[in-house]
């Protein structure tokens, strides 16, 4: 039953007669102002079918008011004798109400066999000033353009109380002065001749009368709508889909399909708008993967409604866009409906081509700063895995200490390495150091094998530089020794003397190569020079 909620309960004024509770009215609270008068319709004849004022006349059935204050748990009876207080038919006046009369307020309707009963709450507000701009409607009227329309203060042919007489004050938008030409007051009424746009908006009539010597006084509000005619075609008007519209869908996703419509303004008349799937709505279709919301409003204006409503259609596939999606509108005027065209669009892998460019520079970076920062261990760990053996003469290295200057080419001739420590000895022409480092120079322009080395251990100034050794420095790597940093053998020094000197593949651990150069020497007294003058910088000339 609309307005309330039923359930059964004990009456409070006789235990012994079973009463009917009805809950407390669900259509809202009566809502009046600090110091005007108030009054509270029994909501029991809101539906004259079960209930009638004048058929309790001719009953045994009698209307009680009883108040449930939190003060008592019990209701309390309505004491009709105080001068603030009436009843008035179905109507019980509060003349004026205040703060302490706001509350829950129950009508009863019983005799010695029934019971039968139903709240209202009663809130009592202050107001603000005489006018209330932000007051809340008691009536929402729809008005058409250019119509004549007489409003009517709510409540007023309510008051039929004897020997009173009343006055009626009306505002738009709490100002007085504005009624004339197109609107104009006629007794208790305001008669508005022609409905504009201007005379939209909140009204406000305050009735006043006199009653045993006191001024009372209460305020209603209306909010004055104005609407199209409703003259000329009233046919929904789908905005879209439209003829030319192709909605663009990814299979595999879930896809949102939306259709507006314009619903013009009809006089209480509620318009439908829903979709369907191969002629069946989505309540018919009974698929868990549609789904249809009920349409919401996106705009209004005059009247005209512009409603949205959309179709959901989970993991959408192939065998979808085979069906026939429709979007229908209809009232009392006529039926219009739009088919929705759908193309299904390529599937081009943004996502998967950034995350994979992204991954490929972000390795690219990461290479770039290991080989700047490793380059040298690179190298060297690549020439042990791929590096072929330069070993096939017997000897890798060749340490010159002979005098004889055949040897001393033949010696050259047969090594793949020349070491040669830059000394002051190196420096002088006709030594020892010079002729070697000539016969390394002469077999690398040639087309040797031979690859020239150098080492420094001391700086030493350039103009002191004979002109070979200036030139072999622009062409050639020089390793310089930078005192106890460069000691350990993990140093750059020794990685970059490992890098020039030959490659053989064995067991055996790489910084004993420099030791194992003179293995294949005859003389094993050079050997042990050679370790001396690589300790003294200004001796050592060439290995």
């Amino acid at each position: 039953m609309g307005g309330f909620s039923a359930s059964v309960t004990q009456a409070t004024v006789q235990s012994d007669i079973q009463c009917h509770d009805w809950g407390v009215w669900s259509e809202g609270s009566v809502r009046v102002y600090d110091g005007e008068v108030a009054y509270l319709y029994c909501p029991l004849f809101c539906h004259p079918t079960l209930y009638s004022y004048s058929q309790i006349q001719n009953s045994s059935l009698s209307l009680l008011w009883y108040r449930h204050t939190h003060t008592h748990e019990l209701e309390q009876p309505i004491n009709l004798k105080l001068h603030t207080l009436h009843k008035d038919r179905e109507y019980l006046w509060i003349q004026p109400a205040s703060a302490q009369d706001a509350g829950l307020y129950i009508c009863m309707l019983r005799n010695i066999s029934s019971c039968v009963k139903i709240g209202v709450e009663l809130k009592v507000v202050q107001k603000d000033g005489e006018c209330d701009l932000k007051a809340q409607p008691h009536l929402n009227l729809t008005i058409p353009f250019h119509s004549k329309r007489t409003l009517t203060c709510p409540d007023l042919n309510k008051l039929t109380l004897p020997n009173s007489t009343h006055s009626v004050s009306w505002y738009h938008f709490c100002n007085s002065h504005l009624f004339g030409n197109g609107r104009e007051l006629e007794g208790d009424d305001l008669v508005i001749y022609s409905m504009k746009g201007v005379y939209r908006g909140l009204y406000t009539c305050v009735v006043s009368y006199q009653m045993n010597g006191r001024m009372l006084q209460f305020t209603r509000n209306i909010n004055v709508i104005v609407v199209v005619p409703d003259a000329g075609s009233k046919v929904p008007i789908i905005l879209n889909p439209a003829s030319d519209q192709i909605y663009m869908v990814t299979l595999g996703d879930t896809v949102t399909l939306s259709c507006h419509v314009i619903l013009p303004h009809l006089y209480e008349e509620k318009q439908h708008i829903w979709w369907t799937i191969d002629k069946k709505t989505v309540e018919e279709l009974a698929d868990p993967r549609f789904s249809s919301p009920e349409a919401t409003l996106a705009s209004y204006k005059d009247g005209d409604e512009w409603k949205e409503r959309v179709l959901n259609v989970m993991d959408f596939s192939a065998d979808d866009l085979q069906r026939e999606f429709n979007c229908s509108a209809r009232n009392s005027r006529g039926f219009n409906t739009s088919r929705a065209v759908l193309k299904a669009e390529l599937y081009f892998p943004t996502l998967e081509l950034s995350c994979g460019l992204g991954v490929t520079l972000a390795l690219m970076l990461m290479m770039f700063v290991i080989y700047h920062v490793f380059w040298l261990e690179l190298l060297l760990l690549y020439r042990s895995w791929f590096g072929s053996d330069e070993r096939y003469t017997g000897s890798k290295l060749s340490i010159f200490l002979l005098s004889i200057t055949d040897d001393t080419l033949r010696f050259v001739g047969q090594s793949r390495r020349l070491v040669v420590v830059v000394s002051p000895c190196s420096a002088v022409r006709g030594t020892q150091a010079l002729l070697e480092l000539q016969a390394g120079l002469t077999n690398m322009l040639h087309g040797g094998s031979l690859r020239v080395v150098l080492i420094q251990f001391k700086t030493i100034r350039r103009k002191i530089w004979v002109k070979e050794l200036r030139r072999a420095r622009l062409a050639l790597t020089l390793i310089r020794w930078k005192g106890e940093k460069s000691a350990p053998l993990s140093s750059r020094f020794w990685k970059q003397l490992q890098l020039e000197l030959p490659m053989r593949r064995d067991t055996q651990h790489t910084h004993t190569q420099l030791l194992d150069i003179t293995q294949h020497t005859p003389d094993t007294r050079n050997t042990c020079e050679a370790e001396e003058k690589l300790i003294d910088p200004y001796c050592a000339s060439a290995f």
